[in-house]
């Protein structure tokens, strides 16, 4: 049992009666919430699922039929549907083509066979062949809802007859005289045909059919005796099978004579096809081809292509269902994952439930969606959220913003990776007003970032920058892309203060407040935090600098130099060297 049916009925429920009387159903019946439809399932599910519809929610089987029809008119077997026949007991007998069919895609697919039969009076006698019981008055049910539907398909036939001008007269065939054709090509264009009397007695076989059973046309071999029905469900008799003449048969060669047959290297295999009567000769032709579903099962019964006649329709079928199997199998694939995201997001939902509850339980409600509703995206978000010339741009903007101001105020740029960008005053060459030069830089990279545009705000964008002062070890690194670098713990400290600071301000260390608290800045103490990896700090804001102005600070006018030339600290050396410096770390806080 595929998950159609069971998805189905879910469909029905929710469409009925809501989403809630699903869940109320589900948790019932101990089922799964979803049916994968290339999935196969028990069918206790499905009769314990419908019995506590029935009971639950008064869902009768009628409705489940009606509701079957257009479940699989949604499903896109429609046009199907329509193809079957021209009237209904047409349209009924060639059920059991269409799951025929079906098999090809669902391998497992164990499905009823149909059977009409005309009575004198002009009713119709449906009968239902099964070996999956309980489900009869199932399928009974939906078979008759197909077939109320059926008559609206028609009523359709009917006027497109008259529409295109074509008249319903009955075709009176003409035969020839004698037949014209030769017994030896006939069972080379029929290989898999076979013809027996009302004794299952073989007459007459194709060529192909002979090779894989030696002795099938001159021994007066009993055909029950090699072959068995598959489909339809019915005993191996010329009456039973003369009231299925119109269904298609299924045989499949007995296992025991594989077991005689080794050394003829004969396999058991499925063979499919229609029965003809014919009443002259009172025997049956069985028109068949072997049932083969893929190139794999060609193989695996040892055959070729060109065993199967050419105007055979199984040597296209074959090389169809091999990319259509491939096809399913993704098909399967995306449905399992669509499935398994669906419960990855309701775990994700339960989670958010837990978080609210706990917030809510810290917090008074209309402040804690104060707090939900606050928005701080950081770099690796909005470089998921843009396209990646936005981002471009973006940076572009403002790194030519910095690297301009780097020239104004005699700071080195380190390094830039992704939003983090570092400089640093006091190397290579050492003055004496590093901490000034350094904390101007900052001041003016806070009034450049007005001017840098955020790609989703529309707004400038925010940034953080943090400071602090100590000893580096600094030098040139590497020799195929030497980069000069620094070390030590000054620099995981400006880091620090960068990522433990707030948008739009300059975090100082105490270290830098001692530097510059004898300046012309305005610097306001923050107070004690917790720093990751140092412990308690006092740290502060810069907020100005009142000695230069803004303009002065962007370098649109001359700024005077508050240190004079290079200080008495000594002259640049190449190599490594340990020196105080101060280090300025910023990022992007959008």
């Amino acid at each position: 049992q595929y998950g159609f049916i069971n998805a189905c009925l879910k469909s029905l429920v929710v469409e009925k009666f809501g989403e809630e009387a699903w869940v109320k159903l589900r948790d019932e019946t101990g089922v799964q919430d979803t049916f994968l439809t290339h999935e196969v399932y028990k069918d206790e599910i499905t009769l314990h699922l419908v019995a506590e519809a029935c009971k639950l929610l008064g869902v009768v089987l009628r409705q489940f039929g009606e509701h079957f029809f257009e479940f699989c008119k949604r499903s896109g077997y429609h046009h199907m549907l329509r193809t079957l026949g021209g009237n209904l007991s047409e349209f009924t007998e060639n059920l059991d083509a269409l799951h025929s069919y079906l098999s090809l895609s669902y391998k497992e697919m164990n499905a009823p066979s149909f059977r009409v039969e005309r009575n004198p009076d002009g009713t119709m006698l449906l009968h239902y062949y099964s070996d999956r019981r309980g489900l009869c008055h199932i399928t009974g049910i939906t078979a008759q809802e197909v077939l109320f539907s059926f008559a609206c398909i028609n009523k359709y036939l009917q006027y497109l007859f008259c529409y295109t001008g074509k008249s319903l007269k009955t075709f009176e065939p003409v035969y020839p005289m004698k037949l014209k054709i030769d017994l030896q090509t006939f069972c080379h264009a029929f290989p898999f045909h076979i013809v027996f009397d009302e004794q299952l007695v073989v007459h007459q076989a194709g060529v192909n059919l002979q090779r894989t059973v030696p002795g099938l046309q001159i021994m007066n071999i009993h055909l029950d005796e090699y072959f068995s029905i598959v489909h339809p469900e019915v005993t191996f008799t010329i009456s039973s099978i003369r009231k299925f003449i119109n269904s298609h048969f299924v045989k499949r060669k007995k296992y025991f004579l594989f077991l005689m047959c080794v050394f003829f290297s004969i396999f058991c295999y499925l063979s499919s096809g229609q029965m003809i009567w014919m009443p002259s000769l009172r025997c049956m032709l069985y028109q068949a081809s072997p049932l083969l579903r893929s190139l794999q099962e060609l193989e695996e019964m040892h055959m070729h292509i060109s065993d199967i006649a050419p105007h055979d329709v199984t040597r296209d079928l074959i090389l169809l269902n091999h990319q259509r199997l491939a096809e399913m199998e993704l098909s399967s694939q995306l449905e399992r994952k669509k499935e398994e995201l669906r419960i990855l997001s309701q775990h994700l939902e339960e989670e958010k439930r837990k978080t609210e509850n706990l917030l809510y339980a810290m917090l008074p409600k209309h402040v804690a969606n104060q707090l939900k509703e606050v928005c701080l995206v950081t770099f690796t978000n909005i470089c998921a959220m843009c396209e990646p010339i936005q981002i471009v741009h973006m940076l572009n903007s403002m790194y030519l913003q910095f690297d301009r101001l780097t020239t104004v105020h005699n700071v080195y740029k380190v390094e830039t990776i992704g939003d983090a960008y570092m400089v640093v005053g006091g190397v290579p060459i050492p003055v004496s007003s590093h901490a000034e030069r350094v904390a101007n830089f900052a001041l003016g990279m806070i009034i450049a970032a007005k001017e840098v545009i955020n790609p989703i705000t529309g707004g400038p964008i925010q940034i953080r920058v943090g400071l602090h002062s100590g000893p580096v070890l600094a030098g040139v690194v590497g020799e195929k892309m030497p980069r000069y670098c620094l070390f030590g713990d000054t620099v995981n400290t400006a880091s620090r203060m960068e990522s433990h600071g707030l948008p739009n301000k300059i975090h100082l260390s105490p270290t830098v407040y001692q530097a510059l608290k004898n300046k012309c800045f305005v610097i306001q103490k923050r107070g004690e935090i917790e720093v990751k990896g140092k412990g308690s700090m006092t740290t502060y804001f810069l907020e100005r600098n009142t000695g230069v102005s803004e303009q002065q600070i962007m370098g649109l006018c001359d700024l005077e130099a508050t240190d004079g030339e290079e200080s008495s600290q000594g002259s640049y050396q190449p190599g490594f060297y340990r020196r105080n410096v101060v280090i300025c770390c910023v990022s992007l806080k959008l």
